[in-house]
């Protein structure tokens, strides 16, 4: 597996604003890399940063190996990028337009692209002027998949896509995955970063404040037990590590943390198990929990 973006120590000041602070993220070959955070955590300035628009006032990025903010126009040549919000010329049409985004990275209108905007369902010979925010991501889109790449960058790919849309994006997402082709994914929508990221990374206020696979995550944060036992289960809320403790007549439902997840189950085991449900955190959840370990209560 090949490293091909390093993001090492990174910081970016603002006059006395900092924006980033000391960040470290990387990103390999066939890999999706989901990148999460609220509004104003540093994500648009890590992806601007990436690009090369923005120079770092430490540390460093590097992609392919070359710095990307003094190599920027010769790594650009094999990165697509779809923004959260797509401004496109008015008077040209969706597909004037997908094939000037493509001309413009050295790329051609090929069968791939017929079937993306087949699948996308877009009508190619409206004007951009007339498109919904939708269909604009759309145009942006069909480009990005339709360009051979090797870093994909997404930050809020689906924004103003309906649900039938976003499966579609999400389809051909795993495809490029498939084939070993980089994906970093900033999104808003938890579940679709859950599905399709192999790695997180959460960001707060500038800083990472977690980075791994869901599964890692999952063991670190609380796990809900729903369970009907035989005999009176009310002295469970002396085990450590239980939150939102419910109990009404022999079922009760509560959250725990991993360390002491086995104490619970024995516990639950000795009152004479007649039905166990165990879930797993969401990405949501994962989420709300880490910002509220974080200290920040607005989350």
């Amino acid at each position: 597996m090949t490293i091909q973006l390093k993001i090492e120590h990174l910081t970016k000041k603002f006059k006395s604003f900092k924006a980033l602070d000391d960040i470290n993220i990387t990103l390999n070959s066939g890999e999706v890399l989901g990148y999460i955070g609220p509004n104003g955590a540093g994500k648009s300035t890590t992806i601007r940063s990436i690009l090369g628009i923005l120079n770092p006032t430490s540390g460093k990025v590097e992609i392919f190996g070359q710095d990307a903010f003094t190599n920027a126009a010769k790594i650009h040549e094999k990165i697509a990028y779809v923004p959260g919000d797509v401004y496109l010329w008015p008077n040209l049409t969706g597909g004037e337009t997908i094939d000037l985004l493509l001309k413009m990275n050295n790329q051609k209108h090929t069968s791939l692209t017929d079937d993306l905007i087949n699948d996308f369902d877009l009508d190619t010979s409206k004007k951009n002027k007339t498109y919904s925010k939708g269909n604009r991501q759309k145009v942006a889109l069909i480009a990005a998949f339709s360009t051979d790449a090797e870093i994909y960058i997404f930050d809020e790919p689906t924004s103003g896509l309906d649900p039938l849309n976003e499966e579609i994006f999400k389809k051909h997402l795993k495809a490029l995955k498939k084939s070993g082709k980089s994906i970093l994914l900033s999104s808003h929508i938890l579940s679709e970063v859950e599905e399709v990221a192999d790695r997180i990374s959460i960001i707060r206020e500038g800083k990472i404040i977690e980075t791994g696979t869901l599964e890692q995550m999952q063991y670190l944060t609380n796990t809900l037990i729903e369970a009907n036992v035989k005999n009176s289960p009310t002295e469970i809320k002396n085990i450590k590590g239980i939150t939102n403790l419910v109990i009404k007549n022999n079922k009760v439902s509560f959250q725990v943390n991993a360390d002491n997840l086995n104490n619970a189950i024995n516990y639950l085991t000795s009152l004479g198990l007649v039905s166990l449900r165990s879930t797993k955190p969401t990405l949501e959840q994962i989420f709300l929990q880490y910002y509220k370990m974080s200290g920040d209560n607005n989350e």
